[in-house]
């Protein structure tokens, strides 16, 4: 097994295996952890920092790693969404050694619910959710006893019931624990356990009209399925005190999991909100769910992420209780050094300008061989042809050059990369001015190699037979939007008002190596000189851009 560096959390289970199982630690001897997503939107990149910690963790220790879905509230969830979970976790690697569902659970929760009613430890308020919010009181003010607390249980149980038989209208009922309206934790102030809908459910149909809250039934779930560590992101803290209430007050369980929290994955120029996410797909900002400019899995997948530069993304960043920012620049950085030492090298010229070999006769093929990647020997090479007519990139062309400019330019030499050194010559062009063809002669003594005559030519470009060369739509992607932190825009702005205008601009008619149209969808390439690219999995013949091969990201 490959060593999975430590971190707090496993300092934690390493110091109460040692100790072997007691009632201070709930009796855990073995480690099982969960990933409880809900089903209502599609999973990105901040997930992908939750199922990393759980999965690596079951992994280490030899344990078992669930997927269960909070499918808790029946409004928002789908099939589609569930499906693209599952698929999403096998995609990163983290197969779950099992999946369950929370609507699973629903009679247990029922039965548990009943068991505290009858406990004197829950009770049916009337209050409106907006009385409740006025009773709770505030951080410096204590909160008020509703007016039902004190029901007996034979009345709650008969509330109970005619809530779950739907005699109710939404809203006009909830069931709330018992805890302590004095308490400094908001969280423990009689926090509503279940709430009247009368929704359909997608996977127990109109069977019922009460649901659990997520608080309450997230901990009954970790403690039916034998859940040790239930790890999950901070802003889950302060709902600890509950959590450990529900499972004592039950009393059913051993061991008894225990919720310990990490800091949420937040990076630079995103958004990881789904009311954000949803809000960019459904107003059109973004070309769908699988966007590759979209934080989602789905999306960097189609990008052309791997896994394995994801998971390596999360351990770099760090798994700590401390929350903050991380660049998306240490993304890249990721994804960059993974395909530099991986990819195959090819050509494309995204904005072509014909180059006539004015000396090299029309009708000759020959073929030089370029490597497939420098940094891997068993890599091989591969055959390009060169014929009289090129295409080169536009910019590697200028009539009237800057300083140090060391490309084709009147008067210069410059070097076909891997072939032969050409020697501006002069131009044609078009009527209203531009250059149509550019002409070379090829120093075909040199061959390709270094001159003969000893002089230096320092400039290499990338180039393809006009005659040989496919045609491809090319998408450029970067940052979707301008700023780096949205939390940082002021409160009269909407996030939409910063998405950067040139997170894709599309190239159509690129010439690339013909090879690139038998590839197959997500398969990755370096464009020698351009970046890293992907072929697309939704729209054919078009390559996306992952990262462009500058390194910016500093250590």
């Amino acid at each position: 097994m490959e060593e999975i560096a430590s971190n707090f959390i496993h300092d934690i289970i390493d110091e109460e295996l040692a100790a072997g199982p007691s009632e201070e630690n709930g009796w855990r001897d073995y480690v099982r952890t969960r990933f409880p997503p809900e089903p209502n939107g599609y999973l990105h990149i901040g997930s992908a920092k939750a199922i990393y910690i759980n999965y690596m963790t079951a992994k280490k220790y030899g344990g078992r790693f669930h997927l269960r879905y909070d499918d808790t509230n029946p409004e928002k969830e789908d099939p589609e969404y569930v499906k693209s979970i599952y698929e999403d976790l096998c995609w990163l690697g983290a197969v779950p050694d099992a999946v369950y569902y929370g609507s699973d659970y629903f009679d247990k929760c029922y039965e548990y619910a009943i068991l505290l009613i009858k406990k004197g430890l829950a009770y049916v308020c009337d209050l409106s959710p907006e009385q409740m919010n006025e009773y709770r009181g505030t951080l410096t003010t204590p909160g008020r006893e509703s007016p039902y607390r004190n029901r007996s249980v034979e009345e709650n149980l008969e509330l109970f019931e005619r809530m779950k038989n739907g005699e109710f209208p939404e809203g006009s009922r909830t069931l709330r624990a018992k805890i302590d309206m004095a308490s400094p934790n908001l969280c423990l102030r009689d926090p509503a356990i279940y709430r009247i809908k009368n929704t359909p459910h997608y996977r127990q149909g109109e069977k019922w009209h009460i649901y659990p809250l997520y608080d309450y039934a997230h901990p009954i779930q970790d403690a039916i399925e034998g859940i040790t560590y239930s790890l999950c992101s901070l802003e889950f803290e302060n709902n600890r005190p509950l959590y450990n209430w529900v499972i004592k007050n039950i009393g059913l369980f051993k061991p008894e999991p225990r919720q310990i929290e990490f800091a949420r994955l937040n990076m630079t120029y995103t958004v990881m909100s789904k009311r954000y996410l949803r809000r960019l797909v459904f107003e059109g900002y973004v070309d769908g769910w699988d966007d590759p400019r979209m934080p989602t899995l789905r999306g960097l997948r189609r990008r052309g992420y791997t896994p394995s530069s994801i998971f390596e993304f999360v351990r770099r960043a760090g798994i700590s209780k401390t929350n903050s920012i991380v660049d998306i620049e240490l993304l890249e950085h990721c994804i960059r050094e993974e395909l530099n030492a991986t990819a195959p090298r090819r050509i494309a010229v995204l904005d072509p300008i014909k180059v006539t070999v004015i000396n090299y006769p029309e009708d000759k093929v020959e073929y030089f061989s370029l490597p497939n990647n420098p940094n891997d020997p068993d890599a091989g090479t591969r055959e390009v042809p060169f014929t009289r007519e090129l295409y080169i990139e536009r910019e590697d062309f200028s009539e009237d050059p800057p300083p140090k400019y060391h490309r084709l330019k009147p008067g210069g030499e410059v070097r076909l990369m891997g072939s032969y050194i050409i020697k501006y010559e002069g131009v044609r062009k078009n009527p209203d001015g531009s250059i149509a063809e550019v002409l070379v002669s090829a120093d075909l003594e040199s061959g390709c190699g270094n001159p003969v005559d000893g002089r230096k030519v320092r400039g290499t470009i990338h180039w393809l037979s006009a005659k040989h060369a496919a045609t491809a739509d090319v998408m450029l992607y970067d940052k979707l939007f301008t700023v780096p932190n949205l939390g940082d825009i002021p409160e009269d702005k909407d996030f939409t008002e910063y998405i950067n205008p040139n997170s894709l601009v599309k190239v159509t008619g690129a010439k690339i190596e013909p090879a690139l149209l038998d590839a197959e969808p997500e398969e990755k390439f370096q464009f020698v000189r351009i970046g890293y690219f992907c072929k697309d999995t939704k729209y054919p013949n078009t390559f996306n851009r992952i990262v462009t091969l500058k390194e910016g990201y500093k250590f």
